[in-house]
């Protein structure tokens, strides 16, 4: 199961969960038969081709292949990581996630409910502030000098908080204890009271992947230190992982095709402004590996934008380190290095929404950018420099997650060293794909009705006579039925999360996502498992016939030989046909 939340309290939130509930808040669903149908969320299409199974607790797509449990729905569609789905379906059952899942209930501190709030109202009062107060006229003529108009300060929240010791306490102080509001970030200070945080600055605030603000970065006005001041960590914001600007990004496009990764939030908004609203931002830190987490999420291909200059690229070589061990096999990472002296906010300014675009569309892929900076290090033309290159790219290989582009990167460095470059770890094996005939195997076809209805486990006959029988995926088979052996309620929903980011899981998932089409009721399925592992054993006892009879004439055998023989051939007269 991932994450550290308990195998059992993933079954409780499981138990307590419609998924036709959950889905269809969000997908118009109708009724077809033991299922309900709609247009599929994660693809474009005309007719209906998703299907969500309220028997199962499971959805499948025919026409793109996506499926999973309530839990997965979530993580794919609000693009939740597996912890803030599960507390998402927690909170709408009334359930509270394990103490070592919940930083504040862990420390004692407010249940995190309280904490949204708190800043939810934080930003609201920022927001009124930056329209009302007699000194915000500063803080409106910064934005106008920076180009910024109204309604993208609008769409992004910004707001103002004045050069006063306790404005937002006072605000607040009626609704929130100035300790939640000292935990929210909102205030510093020991004692009862505490002061405000932010004074005199442009408040941005911070928002999640579903729009709830979880704290702020405040850029002052006129002279002062530091020029940006962000929330400091709290319960819910934690600034290695959040990306500024996400939510904008995901309600324009909840599938886009890159993600521009930029340095400042003004980056972000005046990228906005001039129509570009792929972009997000770090929250004045490098570039982290939750990060690169958080930007795959949303899309396979992710544009990094550096400064040209010196700085600027020593940042980039931070960031792609910090990047290797993410790029799994599908994922697409590009350099951009601006024109030096330039920021994005400043060019997208100069040159337009266009040029800036055009600009992106050039930016460096990672395997280009890593084989540019290994030959600047080496003389590939004497033997000393070949193989200093070979030994420079070993530990940025050895970071690569073992697969294709790991493979084709090193087969890319391997023709400038005249030879191949290896790694530590063992290659990632590229077998040619599989013809996949028309008709499943039998054994994967028992994998795929099992999952579906789990509760025929235990009512199947010859199940142990197929011990010795070695197919392609019998030991699937086996751990499967092993698996559902131990659950108190045998569901394909339970199984799935159980198998959560295991080999075996990600197996089921394939064969779940093939589309093969699975009798509608638990007795025909029944029926059809039971054929196939009766086919199954005459398989196993006629291989146990061969391997008996392979060396040696019946006449030869010794008595315990002929037991055996005699016993396999009247089981198998006795075995259905």
């Amino acid at each position: 199961m991932s994450g550290r939340i308990p195998d059992d309290f993933i079954d409780a939130v499981l138990a307590r969960t419609d998924i036709a509930e959950i889905i269809g808040a969000r997908v118009p669903l109708r009724r077809a038969g033991r299922e309900l149908a709609g247009r599929c969320p994660f693809h474009e299409e005309k007719t209906p081709s998703f299907t969500v199974s309220p028997q199962k607790q499971f959805y499948h797509c025919f026409g793109c292949g996506a499926h999973g449990t309530a839990i997965g729905f979530l993580m794919a569609l609000d693009r939740l990581d597996f912890r803030e789905a599960v507390g998402e379906l927690a909170q709408r059952a009334g359930m509270t996630l394990p103490t070592d899942s919940a930083p504040a209930a862990a420390t004692g501190g407010p249940p995190l409910a309280s904490l949204y709030e708190a800043l939810g109202a934080a930003s609201a009062f920022y927001q009124q502030q930056l329209r009302r107060h007699p000194a915000a006229g500063t803080a409106i003529e910064y934005l106008k000098h920076r180009g910024l108009d109204g309604k993208t300060a609008g769409r992004f929240h910004l707001g103002f908080a004045a050069d006063a010791w306790d404005s937002l306490r006072q605000a607040l102080g009626q609704h929130f204890s100035a300790d939640l509001l000292r935990q929210a970030g909102l205030l510093g200070g020991d004692g009862n009271r505490g002061h405000d945080r932010f004074r005199n600055r442009i408040m941005f605030p911070i928002e999640d992947r579903r729009g709830r603000v979880i704290g702020f970065g405040g850029r002052i006005l006129g002279q002062g230190e530091p020029k940006y001041l962000n929330s400091p960590e709290t319960p819910v914001f934690h600034k290695g992982r959040e990306l500024y600007g996400l939510p904008n990004v995901l309600a324009h496009a909840r599938n886009p095709e890159a993600l521009l990764v930029v340095e400042g939030y003004m980056d972000v908004v005046m990228l906005a402004q001039h129509g570009i609203d792929t972009a997000v931002a770090v929250l004045g830190t490098a570039l982290t590996a939750d990060h690169v987490k958080a930007a795959f999420r949303v899309t396979s291909r992710v544009i990094l934008c550096f400064d040209g200059d010196a700085a600027g690229r020593r940042a980039a070589e931070r960031a792609v380190d910090n990047a290797l061990p993410e790029l799994t096999d599908g994922r697409d990472l590009r350099l951009l290095f601006l024109p030096e002296g330039e920021d994005p906010d400043s060019l997208v300014r100069r040159v337009g929404r266009d040029g800036f675009l055009a600009l992106a569309g050039q930016a460096t892929p990672l395997s280009r950018h890593l084989l540019t900076r290994l030959l600047e290090q080496v003389d590939l033309g004497v033997p000393e420099g070949r193989a200093a290159l070979a030994a420079r790219a070993k530990p940025l290989l050895e970071r690569l997650p073992a697969g294709t582009y790991r493979d084709l990167l090193a087969d890319e460095i391997g023709r400038h060293v005249g030879r191949a470059v290896s790694t530590s770890t063992a290659p990632s094996a590229r077998p040619a794909a599989p013809r996949r005939s028309q008709r499943p195997s039998l054994v994967r076809r028992s994998i795929l009705l099992l999952a579906h209805y789990p509760q025929l486990a235990k009512e199947l006959d010859g199940l142990a006579s197929l011990q010795s029988l070695e197919r392609p995926g019998m030991d699937l088979l086996r751990r499967l039925v092993d698996t559902i052996g131990g659950l108190s309620q045998p569901r394909l929903d339970r199984l799935i999360e159980l198998w959560r980011d295991t080999d075996d899981g990600a197996t089921l998932s394939r064969i779940l996502a093939s589309g093969d089409l699975v009798p509608d009721t638990p007795q025909l399925a029944g029926e059809e498992l039971q054929q196939i592992i009766t086919t199954l054993a005459r398989q196993a006892q006629r291989a146990q016939l061969g391997d008996l009879l392979r060396d040696a004439s019946p006449s030869k055998l010794d008595p315990q030989q002929r037991a055996e023989v005699l016993a396999l051939l009247n089981r198998r007269d006795k075995t259905p046909t």
